[in-house]
This record gives structure tokens, sequence and C-alpha cells, in this order.
């Protein structure tokens, strides 16, 4: 399935509101896991009724709602009944591939952005989308299948009775941004390193594989800027929005992430240079070896054709061709050839072409 954004066929003519999910089933079920905590104690469990989900948006500690799966529109539409999130919002849940983008409601602020992960052992980049709901008090984040990578979050909470705790939902929204990100410059490093790696093999003799894998390194980093440079558009957008959820003294950390973002944007523009210098250093090294090659038959066939017309005229059907009745007339025509042939090595030779 292509890792970029794709409209099914079918999906062309509905409302842009319908509440019917437009990406690809990824987990069996749908599963909703809560965290409810305070300064003293952290409380988590799974959530198997709606009455649970009111009880948790109803209490006045910091709640985060975690869903993983958007296949079931019906439980997904459930939850946004409940947690008071509009139409048009759930729509866009339900599309996987939409644009990353902030956009404030009646009583929260909706973000959306691509989430990556690097996958080893094919040495490709996952993506999946990640939707975050914002209303005092709680935080719903929406996920296409379970995953592990806001674990060091979980961790924060169950361990550390500090800012995590204390600082409000827009703080938890900015851990759970700063992951993500964080995930970018992760990802982009290793392919860095690969990129850098690269450089090594073409002071050896480069091979084909060598241009297969610039290839391949090239389509991964341009997958990482399409997904980068909406994400820092989205940021800036949040940076700037003017909102009672996001509190004035957590500000400075969204700008923090605006930072880690372009740098991350800035990276992989400099890694995408490496990769056209080196895809041209690869052409070069080869049109090089090519002229190589050429220049060394061009010098055989220039040899070769003195002693070609020396052989094609004594290689004639005449009857009166005095050096054919020489008694030594064979052993003087390669004497001829030897001396022609030497003369004109040492001439290439003086001229620095081999």
């Amino acid at each position: 399935m292509s890792r970029y954004t794709r409209k099914k066929k079918e999906e062309i003519g509905l409302s842009p509101y319908a509440l019917i999910f437009r990406g690809q089933k990824k987990s069996e079920s749908v599963s909703i896991t809560a965290m409810d905590f305070d300064l003293d104690e952290v409380r988590e469990f799974s959530i198997e009724k709606p009455e649970q989900i009111s009880a948790l948006l109803s209490k006045g500690n910091l709640s985060w709602l975690n869903i993983d799966g958007l296949h079931d529109e019906r439980k997904i539409e459930e939850i946004g009944a409940l947690a008071g999130i509009p139409f048009n919002i759930l729509s866009d849940i339900l599309n996987p591939s939409i644009r990353p983008k902030v956009q404030e409601f009646d009583n929260g602020i909706f973000i959306t952005l691509k989430m990556l992960q690097f996958r080893e052992d094919s040495r490709e980049i996952v993506v999946e989308n990640l939707c975050l709901i914002l209303t005092q008090g709680c935080l719903i984040s929406f996920q296409e299948q379970k995953g592990d990578v806001f674990n060091p979050v979980r961790d924060r909470i169950r361990k550390h009775k500090n800012k995590i705790r204390t600082s409000g939902i827009d703080y938890l929204a900015f851990a759970l941004l700063d992951v993500v990100v964080d995930n970018y410059i992760y990802i982009i490093g290793l392919l860095g390193e690969d990129i850098e790696n690269l450089e090594d093999k073409m002071t050896d003799e480069p091979k084909k594989e060598l241009l297969e894998e610039i290839n391949n390194y090239k389509k991964e980093l341009n997958l990482l800027r399409k997904n980068i440079k909406p994400a820092r558009e989205m940021i800036l957008s949040l940076v700037k929005l003017e909102s009672e959820i996001l509190q004035d003294e957590n500000r400075f950390h969204f700008k923090e992430l605006q930072d880690n973002i372009t740098e991350a944007g800035e990276l992989s523009d400099s890694y995408r240079e490496i990769l056209y210098d080196q895809l041209n250093i690869y052409h070069t090294i080869m049109s090089t070896r090519l002229n190589d090659i050429m220049r060394t038959l061009t010098i055989f066939s220039v040899m070769f054709i003195p002693l070609t017309f020396i052989v094609g005229v004594y290689g004639t059907n005449f009857d009166n061709l005095p050096e054919l009745h020489w008694q030594n007339g064979y052993f003087i025509m390669w004497a001829v050839m030897v001396i022609v042939a030497f003369v004109m090595f040492l001439f290439f030779r003086n001229k620095k072409w081999f």
C-alpha cells in the first residue's frame, strides 16, 4: 500500500463530514485505555463501557484516554458524543491520510500529525496517523494500532510526582508531541549514519547495488520531508493559537517543540543534499571508468590500424607482388609490424594516455 496520501475511488463524492473510516485496518479490535492521575496517585484501567468514559471526563483530575484502532465507526462516534467532539473533527479522525493540522472547536483543540517509526528488519519508515483532542482536564489520543511509542511518557507519569502530573493537559500534549518529533530526529539520525557510510563505499569500486541504496535512501528521506514539513506548519500554528487550554507558563515548551521540528527539517534537507551529491559522484565515477575503458579500447584499435593495413596489403591476390618471393619476407613483415606497434606504444605512453 502507498505510504503517501491515497484516496479510494469509492470515497469520491462522499460528504467530508461522513463518519466513514477511510484508512487501512491495522488492528483487530478497538481498545481503550485510560490514565487518571494527580500529584499523589496514578490510576490505569481499560475502558469497557461508555459509562466509564463519562465518569472519567467528569472528574477534576488530569486524564489521558488512549484509543488504539479507528476502524469501528460506531465506537468512535460514541466516544465523540461523550467527549463533545464535533462531527467534522470525528470525520478527520477517521481519515488517517489527513494532512497535519491544528483546529480549535467549542470546548477543545484538535491536533493531528504523522507518527513515524523505523522498521529495523526492512530498513523502512512506517507511517501512522496520530490525533489528539485536548479539553479542560482531559486528553484523548487516537492511534491506528497499538504501539509502545508513548511508553516513556507513561513511565514519567507513573514514576515522577512532578511537572507532568501537575502542569495541565497542554503539557501532557506537549510531552506526546515531543516524543513524535524526537522520533523524527532519531530516524533521520539512523538514516544519516547509513548515508554517511555510503561515502566510504564511494572510495572503493562502486557497484550497481550502491545506486540502488542511494535511491532507497532518497525515497525514505522524501517520505520524511513530506511528513515533517506540514508538521512544522502545524506546530507553528499551535504556538500562535490563543486558547484557554494552552496555559501561558507552558507556551515556551511548544516553542521548544518548534525548534526541534525545525532541526528535523534542516537535517532531512542536509542529508537529501548529501544524497544528491553522492549520486552525482557515483555517475561521475562511472563515467570516468567508462572513459578509461573507451580510451584503452581506442588505443588498441589505433595500434592495430597500421598492422591491419600491412596484413591487408600482403594478403592481396596480385601475382606481381615482389616481397612475396623474398626468402625472409615473412620475418621482415613481422619485424616491421612489431616496430610500428612499439613506436606507437611509446608515443601513447609519452602522451600519458595510459
